[in-house]
């Protein structure tokens, strides 16, 4: 690696690199103030900053090219999907270039017969599964928003449905990936099983960017089941309605989805999304699918366990427009939370533990709540141990770090209890300092090592998922 007293100064660097870009992609590159204002941040998470310019890529050879000149000139690449993460994962470094690949929606493949596609990353989960209508399959992974399946690879995404069908890691075949200096790489393939040199893809997903750049994505698809039912049942006490959820799980039901959200959220909810005939007390949705037989063996299963916790009995969602309508408001519970106390700030957080210890973290967590003097909800995918908690305080500097304080007591409590800081989010910028209780100063020399050899100039989303030490060097 070339020594760093030898670069030039950042100001000559970046005037040289806009030059090569806007010489190489043209149009493509941008550097209007409003375009850059829009991908200095994502969501919940407020810290930004403007990046230099913008580029569009709308194809690997795009990609290759900016991630080929920003590594001559030593200049930062975020890459940059739909804007949907919630840790700061977009939020770009002090002269970066943001690097958007949300034209990048080609299906490349479908391949109905094995129960695979490829795709450019810039697509979404929901414009897929609307290309693939007519093959009787779809792809189920379903974080809520309109993420780009890219980014889906990068936070190694999951959702409601991955008590059933699995997160990204299980449904990643393989990835197209452009490395820190232009190079383009595959790995995996089409095969659902390999005994052949090192996990790749599975290194790639979940990396957030500062490995590689993944510009195509080759899926798992699944079949529609051949019937779907939704049901949702109230609780007058959380811990019964968490008990149900685990003991769901631990009877073997093969249940699609299972959600929770409990009294403040559902006031939310009730509100915002016209669900006036449930009252706000805690609720768990239910989704099964299967086989008709099948459906009903789980739904029977489902139900005497619910009704053994004091379960107020079920509500059935059986059409499409019903299940819509009750998944739309599991999905806009962030937004409903926002609604319903204007002027706030909801800082949105999430942690995960092995379903056994749930009830005593949930729990946990409700008490921390109390203490705090703040308010804020509870809900999640309790099927698989991983929910969120909504924090509600004042739109302040103070208030923000009271809200910080309660995360830390949250995170710290699912940490103690054999968990993880994030199941689902990732970390970004806003997970970082419990990297190293939970993963050991060890593990993160390990990765350190592997970012070092991958991106030896730092160029990829840097200061993002691995806190900085001394193998770090950039």
């Amino acid at each position: 690696m070339p020594n760093v007293s030898f670069v030039p100064h950042a100001a000559a660097r970046i005037s040289a690199v806009l030059a090569q870009l806007k010489d190489y992609l043209g149009e493509k590159v941008s550097t209007n103030h409003s375009v850059c204002e829009a991908h200095s941040h994502g969501e919940a998470l407020e810290l930004a900053r403007l990046p230099i310019a913008v580029v569009f890529a709308e194809t690997t050879e795009d990609v290759a090219t900016v991630l080929a000149l920003c590594h001559g000139a030593y200049v930062p690449v975020v890459a940059f999907g739909a804007g949907t993460s919630v840790e700061g994962h977009v939020t770009p470094p002090e002269h970066a270039v943001s690097l958007d690949l949300s034209r990048m929606t080609t299906v490349l493949q479908v391949n109905a017969a094995d129960m695979d596609c490829r795709v450019q990353a810039g697509l979404t989960r929901q414009e897929l599964n609307t290309r693939l209508r007519d093959t009787g399959l779809f792809f189920p992974v379903d974080p809520g928003g309109e993420a780009t399946l890219g980014g889906m690879c990068a936070t190694r995404a999951s959702g409601t449905a991955a008590v059933h069908y699995g997160t990204m890691k299980e449904n990643v075949l393989g990835l197209t990936v452009v490395m820190a200096n232009g190079e383009i790489i595959k790995t995996g393939g089409r095969v659902r099983k390999s005994s052949t040199g090192y996990d790749l893809t599975s290194l790639f997903v979940g990396s957030e960017g500062t490995l590689g750049i993944i510009t195509e994505v080759q899926l798992r698809l699944h079949g529609i089941p051949e019937q779907l039912s939704a049901a949702i049942c109230q609780f007058e006490n959380l811990e019964d309605a968490v008990r149900t959820a685990v003991e769901v799980i631990q009877a073997g039901v093969p249940i699609a989805r299972v959600e929770l959200m409990d009294d403040v959220q559902m006031a939310a909810s009730i509100r915002y999304s016209g669900l006036e005939e449930l009252r706000p007390i805690t609720t768990l949705f239910f989704e099964f699918a299967g086989a008709p037989a099948s459906v009903r063996e789980q739904v029977d299963v489902t139900e005497a366990l619910a009704t053994d916790n004091n379960g107020l009995g079920f509500a059935w969602a059986d059409t499409p427009d019903e299940r819509n309508r009750l998944w739309k408001a599991r999905h806009n519970a962030f937004w409903a939370v926002k609604a319903l106390y204007p002027g706030t700030r909801v800082i949105s957080t999430d942690c995960i533990v092995p379903i056994s210890r749930l009830a005593a973290l949930i729990v946990g967590v409700k008490a921390d709540i109390e203490a705090s003097g703040l308010q804020a909800a509870i809900l999640g995918h309790v099927g698989d141990g991983n929910f969120h908690t909504l924090i509600i305080t004042e739109d302040n500097p103070e208030g923000y770090e009271k809200a910080l304080e309660l995360d830390r007591k949250i995170v710290g409590r699912a940490l103690s209890l054999d968990g993880s800081c994030s199941g689902e989010h990732g970390v970004g910028l806003g997970k970082l300092e419990f990297l190293e209780r939970e993963h050991g100063e060890p593990s993160l020399g390990v990765m350190r090592t592997l970012k070092v050899a991958l991106d030896p100039r730092n160029i990829l989303n840097p200061g993002k998922l691995l806190p900085e030490g001394l193998a770090y060097i950039g």
